[in-house]
């Protein structure tokens, strides 16, 4: 059984930056794709990021409403993922959840190729 926390949440004026990290209880995010997903009031959860693992290359993928703002990477000594957010919108406002697909895929934006799930952690950006 794997376990994701995240943290580095909070509440950032429009503009700022937040940079959030998941922790996972094993040797994961060097082994399994990790993603990252956000769910805001009254929408359904969508993808932001997703990184490859190790052994398949490195490889990050993002929604295009974040593009170029936001930034997904791992530490893998750390068993660590992070998503620096940067230029943050109040339309960027959600609860962040972090994930693992421990099968091989390129579905990387579809939440049911992900196995393990964080609880969560709330972004709120002021405008």
């Amino acid at each position: 059984q794997v376990q994701l926390v995240e943290s580095g949440g909070g509440l950032v004026q429009a503009g700022g930056s937040l940079a959030l990290s998941c922790a996972a209880s094993q040797r994961t995010v060097s082994r399994f794709i990790m993603g990252w997903f956000r769910q805001a009031p009254g929408k359904e959860r969508e993808f932001v990021a997703a990184i490859t693992s190790t052994w398949s290359g490195p490889g990050t993928y993002y929604a295009d409403s974040v593009k170029g703002r936001f930034t997904i990477s791992r530490d893998n000594a750390k068993n660590t993922v992070y998503l620096q957010m940067n230029s943050l919108e109040p339309e960027d406002t959600a609860v962040y959840y972090c994930a693992a697909a421990t099968r091989a895929t390129t579905r990387f934006p579809y939440q049911g190729e992900y196995d393990y799930w964080g609880q969560g952690t709330q972004v709120t950006v002021s405008s």
